[in-house]
Parts: C-alpha cells; structure tokens; sequence
C-alpha cells in the first residue's frame, strides 16, 4: 500500500515538473518576442534561444502526455478501455503534439497574413514569420526522436512482433510464438532505412525551409510564407483520424465527419491557397494571373511546383479513400435485402 503510494506521488512530481518546463517555455518564448515592433527581424542569438526553447516545450509536452497516459490511474483505465499497447499510446502523443504545433503555425500564418498580405506584398514582413520559423524548427529534429520511439515501442511489442513472424512465414511454422526469437530494440539506422521519406521530409522542412524563412529571402516580403503556414490547418485532423483508427473508432460517426473535415481544409489550405497567392501577386503586379506566374523566377517557379505537385496527389488519394469509406457506409438497395430473405427461406 505504501509503495503504491509512492508511486502516486512519484508520479504527481513528474507530471508537475514536465507541466512546469512546458509552461515556462512556452511563456519564455513568447515573451522574447512580444517587445519587437512588427516588422522587426529576429537576430542569430534571439533565435537560438527560440529553437532551444522549441525543443524543450515539444519534447515536455510529448512526455507530459505519456506519463498522463502510462503512469496514472485515469491513463491505465484508458488504455484498459481501448486495448492500447504501450506503442499505440506513444503514438497518439506523437500525433497529439503534432496537433498543436499545426496550431501554433496556423496561427502564426494567419497572423502573417493579415500583416504582410494587405500592405506591400512583396517588401512587408512580420516578426512571428521569423520567429516561429527558429521556434518550430525544433519541432522537426523533436519529431525523428518521438517516431523513432514509437516505432521501437511497435517493434518490440511481443504481439506486433509475433503478428509480423506469422505473416512472414508459413501458418503452421510458428504456434503461439514458441520457439520465436525476442524482439531485439531496433538502432535509429534501422529506423533510418525504416522510414527514409518521412525522415528526408523532416531534415528538408526543418533545414532548407528554415533558411528559405529566415535567411534565403533575403529584403522579400512573408505573405506567401504565411500562406505556407497556414497549409498545416490540415494536420491536426489528419492526427485526429490517426488517434481515432488507434482507438478502433474507424466506423465511427466522428471518423467520417473528421476525415470530411480533413478533406475541405486540405482542398484549402493545401490545394487552393498557394494558386491564391499568385493570384495576390498578379493584383499586386498588375498583370494578368498567366503574366504574373511567367514573370516569378525560375527558382519560385520550382519550389511552388515543389509544393503543389504532391498535395495534389495526396489530394486524390484521400479523396478516393473518402468515397470508398462512404460507398461502404451506404445502406443495401431494396434488391439486397430481398435477395438476403430469399437465402433465408431457402
């Protein structure tokens, strides 16, 4: 009794202290950047700090979520209520902080705009492009290490690792996992080969379009920028039908209605608004929309082409998911039912 006591409060302390390090980030933060004017520029050193305080805020917030989860009583009911390993609950934490830092970006993209996109388009700027910049920078590297440990939570999960030796061998080679070899923890080069798009993704965002922000611009303005922020509205519904197919709520009302959601704000944001800031830039430009995209550099061209070309793809694959998921919601014509009576006459 007194050990499980301990135990409690043990727990309660943790929960304090990484509460305590996600605040005080996240407070330090914005008050580092709330005393500039706001087209002021955010210097090396105010940066560093901002990435620093990035990684500390995403990687408290990811572990607040998992000790809530793993370690208190209201999280092993939870976990008991939906059959979760502990994999599954690392990650929904993972798409839980990957949630809120599309938040924090759309927020900083609708600010963005509403500042740079309705005064000089092409000259003006505003600090929070910058800043977020060098503060979700952190959120990128953050995330290679929260999905390297959920997949090696999947990995050596002795019923995920079991299921994957029944798959790749023969039905009768295996019973009931005797004779199977432990799971052995996966190196992150494993992870590595494992994963390389999703990795490449990450290193290209956070590396490459950190410097395109912060330093590649050069004098330009940051309207189309917070268009690129805003593209992540669409993230925090894409975890939520993570979340949800975690919990085994695929045919459920809300995963239908969330994965249409997902669909409109990816048409939005993703699809329709960087069309929508050529467009701004033509009006701008005083030329027509053909005129205006002929006269962007070279280098525009491409990296809007960049951009574009796999929304565009996702875009038709999640529409074609989203018209399988409701043809198989659709309820039988009048002759299936009939054809089904007739089976049980007979």
């Amino acid at each position: 009794m007194e050990l499980t006591i301990s135990k409690m409060r043990h727990h309660r302390v943790m929960m304090c202290v990484l509460t305590a390090f996600n605040v005080s980030a996240l407070a330090a933060a914005i008050n580092l950047v709330l005393v500039l004017d706001p087209e002021d520029r955010i210097s090396v050193r105010r940066g560093a700090v901002l990435t620093a305080l990035g990684l500390v805020y995403f990687v408290s917030l990811f572990e607040l979520i998992n000790v809530a989860a793993l370690l208190t009583g209201a999280g092993a009911r939870w976990r008991r209520r939906h059959r979760l390993s502990c994999g599954d609950v690392l990650d929904i934490s993972n798409k839980l902080v990957s949630a809120v830092q599309a938040a924090f970006s759309c927020v900083t993209g609708a600010v963005v705009c509403a500042w740079s996109c309705t005064r000089d388009l092409m000259r003006t700027s505003h600090f929070m492009s910058e800043a977020y910049a060098w503060f979700g920078a952190a959120y990128f590297f953050y995330d290679i290490w929260s999905m390297y440990m959920v997949y090696v939570h999947m990995t050596t999960n002795s019923e995920y690792f079991r299921s994957k030796l029944r798959r790749a061998s023969k039905p009768d080679a295996l019973s009931a996992g005797d004779g199977a070899p432990a799971p052995r923890r996966p190196s992150f080069l494993a992870y590595c080969r494992h994963e390389p798009v999703i990795l490449m993704h990450h290193l290209f965002i956070g590396g490459f379009g950190f410097l395109v922000i912060v330093h590649l611009r050069g004098g330009l303005g940051d309207c189309v920028f917070g268009f690129v922020y805003l593209m992540e509205l669409s993230t925090p519904f894409v975890s939520l039908r993570g979340v949800l197919s975690r919990l085994r709520l695929k045919r459920s009302r809300a995963y239908v209605l969330n994965g249409l959601a997902m669909l409109l704000a990816f048409l939005l944001c993703r699809v329709l608004a960087l069309p929508y800031a050529c467009l701004l830039y033509a009006r701008a430009a005083g030329l027509s929309y053909a005129d205006a995209l002929r006269s962007l550099p070279a280098g525009c061209k491409l990296s809007i082409g960049a951009l574009l070309l796999p929304q565009l793809y996702w875009f038709y694959l999640m529409s074609a998911g989203a018209v399988k998921v409701l043809r198989a919601r659709e309820p039988p014509t009048s002759a299936e039912p009939a054809a089904g009576d007739a089976d049980k006459r007979s």
